[in-house]
């Protein structure tokens, strides 16, 4: 099952008729999504197989102890979350700044931390009542850069060319190009949901990418962090081995955090079977216009009646 947060995973899930409270509503489906285990809380659901696109059983193969030398220059290939396919899923946050009452805070500065209070965010610690939130993602806005990274990070498909890589996301069905040729940025950059990104071979087994240009209508994770027009993130893929990639997640913005952060640190990923086919996992802005009439509806009528 595909955990994107509109009508036809709520479907799915057989909770769109049901008479809950909106805070016990949230809580399941924020539970559900998370899933025991893993990374941040999350990990692999035991009611839910682990299946690619053609609905074929993903097996769960242990990493080899002895695993074949990284190769030189090389990232492509289908990537999955090493500690298990849904440990990217980042309900609460990404990995190193999860937002649970437990971990730090980012480094926010006055003004960042005063734009963060206005995002009203509907998953995971201090979430918000279904009808405050206002997450662009939930109204099938694309979901961004870096939030695709740091959101629910799933099946991530890198194919190289000789200018160029591209990154091929199993959340929202998008890529991401990545250009190689040695070009800078453009002098004048229209924002643009996933920025614009160029990438070089620091050493034999790590691609540097940096990114500027993100459209500041996006969220940087789950839980509403802010960023401006300057935000600039630097992604470090370090192939570690044959089965390994880890992926490191940089956010700089001056305007809204004090220094720069690190949202993932060394995330590994594992190498997935050549056959593996990335599942469908979009927004259809008709079903979330029937999620958000249905769901708005009970809420609005519990609240009428007294329920809480």
């Amino acid at each position: 099952m595909n955990f994107r947060m509109n009508a036809t995973t709520l479907k799915r899930l057989g909770l769109l008729a049901v008479s809950l409270s909106v805070a016990a509503f949230l809580s399941l489906v924020a539970a559900h999504a998370q899933g025991p285990g893993g990374q941040n809380g999350q990990g692999n659901a035991d009611d839910e197989p682990h299946l690619d696109g053609w609905n074929r059983v993903v097996p769960d193969t242990p990493l080899s102890k002895n695993p074949a030398p990284a190769p030189v220059h090389d990232i492509f290939g289908t990537w999955e979350p090493a500690a298990g396919w849904r440990n990217g899923v980042q309900a609460s946050g990404p990995a190193n700044f999860p937002k649970d009452g437990k971990h730090a805070e980012v480094p926010y500065t006055p003004e960042g931390e005063q734009v963060w209070k206005t995002h009203k965010y509907g998953d995971g610690f201090g979430s918000y009542d279904l009808l405050e939130v206002n997450d662009p993602f939930e109204k099938c806005d694309p979901i961004g850069f870096p939030r695709v990274d740091l959101h629910d990070l799933r099946a991530v498909e890198i194919v190289q060319a000789p200018k160029k890589v591209n990154v091929i996301y199993e959340n929202d069905q998008v890529y991401r190009t990545i250009w190689t040729d040695g070009r800078d940025f453009p002098k004048i950059t229209e924002p643009r949901w996933y920025g614009y990104s160029v990438g070089k071979w620091t050493d034999d087994y790590t691609f540097v990418v940096d990114t500027v240009g993100m459209d500041d209508r996006s969220w940087i994770d789950n839980v509403g962090r802010p960023h401006t027009a300057d935000l600039k993130v630097q992604e470090i893929f370090h192939r570690v081995n044959h089965d390994i990639l880890e992926l490191t997640v940089t956010i700089t913005d001056p305007k809204y955090y004090t220094k720069p952060w690190n949202a993932l640190d060394k995330y590994p990923m594992r190498l997935q079977s050549d056959s593996f086919d990335i599942r469908e996992m979009v927004c259809s802005e008709s079903e979330a216009e029937t999620y958000m009439k249905e769901i708005a509806e009970e809420a609005e009528q519990q609240k009428k009646n007294g329920q809480k």
